[in-house]
């Protein structure tokens, strides 16, 4: 009988001016690590992912706007990490000085995108794949690791709630099909890492999300 696999090593933790949730998910064989949506602190994440005794080769987008990639640059320049993201969220990641204006964060250049990510995609280190869930904005992505039973849904998909539509390239009808679709198909003993607060598990929220039911 084959041994058990060992667990993905999972870390969520607040970064950024608008706490954006950043999650590190390494394999605990390669030590190979993938980090999704680095919104700020470059030196907390590269930190956490030492103790982790991880490298990160990855640095996935769940979407482009500006808290979910302020610190990109700067973590691709300490470790040579590859940035994606999907093509559709381009014109939000070329727009980040007017974003960071906007709202009233300090812009920081960010460098292009090295490769677009595609619906169904295989994530780096094999562990997961790329769903595009689009309707907070035109390229949002999810990232789901079945045998972790786990989704991180960035700001589609929030704990009784679901991302804002009224920014640029957002459509309310969009996102609840996203949801519907290709989130609410997925395994319900998930647990869902949402893009700010707390963890959910995809059940609940198929049942009690007040705003998309299954």
């Amino acid at each position: 009988m084959d041994a058990a696999k060992p667990l993905l090593i999972r870390e969520t933790f607040p970064v950024g001016p608008l706490q954006c949730n950043c999650t590190i998910i390494g394999d605990p064989l390669t030590r190979q690590a993938i980090v999704v949506d680095p919104g700020g602190n470059h030196e907390l994440i590269l930190a956490r992912l030492q103790v982790h005794g991880l490298k990160v080769v990855s640095i996935i987008h769940t979407h482009a706007h500006l808290d979910h990639f302020l610190a990109s640059g700067q973590l691709k320049e300490k470790t040579g990490a590859t940035l994606h993201l999907h093509k559709e969220d381009q014109f939000l990641w070329d727009n980040l000085e007017t974003q960071c204006q906007m709202f009233r964060v300090p812009y920081v250049a960010q460098p292009p995108p090295d490769r677009w990510l595609e619906h169904d995609e295989e994530l780096a280190c094999g562990c997961g794949v790329a769903l595009h869930t689009p309707g907070h904005t035109p390229g949002s992505m999810s990232f789901w690791f079945a045998d972790a039973k786990l989704l991180i849904a960035g700001d589609t998909l929030f704990k009784r709630g679901i991302g804002r539509t009224d920014l640029w390239g957002g459509s309310q009808a969009t996102i609840v099909r996203s949801i519907k679709e290709r989130l609410y198909s997925l395994d319900e003993e998930a647990t869902v890492v949402t893009g700010h607060g707390p963890d959910t598990r995809l059940g609940d929220e198929m049942r009690e999300n007040p705003f998309v039911r299954a």
